[in-house]
This record gives C-alpha cells, sequence and structure tokens, in this order.
C-alpha cells in the first residue's frame, strides 16, 4: 500500500472525485479551489508531480492537468471512499423462476447505473429426482432428467443396442429407486461399482444416460445474463474511441471469460472492486467491474456485477450493487 501524507490524499481524493465527475484532466489551480483549503499554485504543483512519481496520476498529453492512474483509482477506492448510502429507488424483484429473477437483475442493475449489468444465474443443482427414458427410434433414445426444483432436461442418446419398453422401464425403474435424491456424480461412482451384478445392458444404458446428464448440467452451469450494452454508446470513454467500445463488446461476446471475471468475486463476502489496468482480471484498462456474490438460503450461488468505465461513480455503483445483491437474494429464497 501506498503511504500518502494528509494533503497528498486530500489532493488525490479532489482530483478523483473531479475527474469522474467532468472526465477532464484536472489542472492545479482547480484542484485547489476544489480542496477548500489554503494552498499555493506552487505547493499543489509539487504534490501533483510527488502524486505522478508514485504512478498514482499521469498527464495524459500535453495538458497541464493530471487524470488518475488504476493505481489512483485504487488507492481512491481502498481508503477514500465512503459508499453513498443515500435514497435510491430500486424497484423490488418478485419471487418468482429463477430465469426471471435473473433476467430482471440484469436489467435492473443496467438502469439503476447507467451502464452494463451482468448476473451469473444459479449454479444448478447436480441432483436429480426424476430420470425416464423414451424410445424415439432404432437406437435413439430421449433421456428426460427432472431436478429437485422441477427444472426438466431432455437429452437424446444414441446407444449400440437397441433397447425394448420394458428395459427401459427397468433402467428408469432402477435409477429412480436407487440412486433418486443424489448428485450425478455420486451416481456415476456408485453405478462403476455395481456394474458387475446389472445385467450388462441394462448397465450400459445407465451409464449412457449418466455421461449425458453430466454434459447436460455442464452446459447449463454457466448461464451469463446482460443487459444495457448499449449504454456504452453514451459514455464518453468509449464514443470518442470506436477501438475501445469494439473490445468492450467483444468481452461480452467472450461469456466464459466474465464467467471466470465474476467467479473471482463469489469466493469474497460482499462487494468487489476490479479496476481495468491493474491487473490481468479485467482484460479492458477503460473498464471497471463493481461486483457481489448473492445466496439462496444462506448459500451462495452466484455473482451479478456492473461493468462501466473506469472513470464511474464508485460510490453510487457500490450502492446499486449491493442492494441487488440482496434483493435477488431475497427473490430466490424459500422463506
Amino acid at each position: 500500500m501506498t503511504h500518502l501524507d494528509e494533503r497528498a490524499k486530500l489532493l488525490l481524493k479532489a482530483l478523483v472525485e473531479r475527474y469522474i465527475a467532468d472526465g477532464q484532466p484536472v489542472g492545479s489551480r482547480t484542484l485547489s479551489r476544489a480542496t477548500g483549503i489554503e494552498l499555493s499554485p506552487a505547493t499543489v504543483r509539487n504534490v501533483m508531480s510527488d502524486l505522478e512519481a508514485l504512478g498514482l496520476i499521469v498527464s495524459p498529453h500535453t495538458s497541464a492537468g493530471r487524470i488518475p492512474t488504476a493505481r489512483g483509482y485504487r488507492l481512491f477506492v481502498d481508503t477514500m471512499l465512503t459508499a453513498d448510502r443515500g435514497h435510491l429507488h430500486a424497484p423490488s424483484l418478485a419471487p418468482d423462476q429463477p430465469q426471471k429473477v435473473i433476467a430482471n437483475a440484469a436489467h435492473l442493475l443496467s438502469d439503476l447505473s447507467q451502464f452494463v449489468g451482468v448476473v451469473i444465474a444459479p449454479r444448478r443443482s447436480s441432483v436429480f429426482r426424476h430420470i425416464e427414458f423414451l424410445r424415439l427410434s432404432d437406437r435413439r433414445l430421449l433421456v428426460i432428467i427432472v431436478s429437485p426444483e422441477g427444472d426438466v432436461q431432455n437429452r437424446v442418446i444414441f446407444t449400440e443396442a437397441d433397447y425394448t419398453a420394458s428395459q427401459l422401464i427397468e433402467a428408469s425403474n432402477y435409477l429412480n429407486h436407487h440412486f433418486a435424491g443424489m448428485a450425478i456424480e455420486q451416481v456415476r461412482e456408485k453405478l462403476l461399482a455395481e456394474v458387475e451384478s446389472l445385467r450388462s445392458e441394462i448397465a450400459t444404458l445407465m451409464q449412457a444416460a449418466v455421461q449425458v446428464s453430466t454434459e447436460a448440467l455442464a452446459q447449463e452451469q454457466d448461464d451469463v445474463v446482460i443487459s444495457g450494452e448499449r449504454n456504452l454508446l453514451s459514455v464518453s470513454d468509449f464514443s470518442s474511441d470506436m477501438g475501445n467500445l469494439r473490445r468492450a463488446f467483444d468481452l461480452f461476446e467472450q461469456k466464459a471469460q466474465l464467467v471466470r471475471l465474476l467467479d473471482i468475486s463469489a469466493q469474497a463476502e460482499g462487494v468487489r472492486i476490479y479496476i481495468g489496468g491493474e491487473s490481468k482480471i479485467v482484460p479492458m484498462e477503460e473498464l471497471s467491474v463493481v461486483s457481489a456474490p448473492y445466496e439462496v438460503d444462506g448459500q451462495v450461488v452466484g455473482t451479478l456485477g456492473v461493468i462501466g468505465p473506469t472513470r464511474m461513480a464508485y460510490d453510487r455503483m457500490i450502492h446499486i450493487v449491493d442492494i441487488t445483491s440482496k434483493l435477488v437474494s431475497n427473490a430466490l429464497s424459500h422463506k
């Protein structure tokens, strides 16, 4: 952590806040007025030089003004920021199907922040309540998997043998009787242990069903809902540079990268801030992410956040993300 004296902290805080508000490099005269304390222009310039030498601010071109660096934003966020707990009109999220709650949350984050709202959907349970086989044609079956929450997954499998209706019923009855309520991974292990005692054709069918169930759950695990990408078109930091905007949209296309980014914050409590340019976590210098995990019945199941320009009002974004994570947790929990 960089240690600054009180005067340097005051000037850095004023510079960051002014730059977030105006988007223009901040000069020493403006900074002196913004702090409200009596400092000579020479003193301000000296402190600005010290802050620049520490890598906290930088002069963008020939301008006499300075702007914060990623390191400067990080120091501001970690040591000088107090979250805005003022009134925020956030409509409640009604309890509903999880997919609808998640979609509404993404829209809410986008509407309140005027940036991009992102939500990783809850990780689906790998437990099944019921499984059934339906013959579609020769060696072609439909596997129907029902989760404890009532979600239904349908997958078509192709088998080496052609099964009769009675064999399909026998296999589904065996799975439902012995394994209902277990995670798919447990079912796989127990089947391997019992394969000798099962007739080979039935064992093969059940192993194929477990495999397709695993694949189905893996494909559904990381649904990412994004709302408000077009909001970045009105942000001057992006609209003036189409290359930046294109890279931002490429990030939204790479949903797996977003999942990795937000998964990191699921491992920590409360709101986390990731500033572009300070590490490889956020792949663009011009973007920052404010995120928080949300829970279902006390268990963290997903993450949500706001993605916007590095020059964002972090205090307000913290408030928006914090409230939305609580709203989602309440809407999805069984009270």
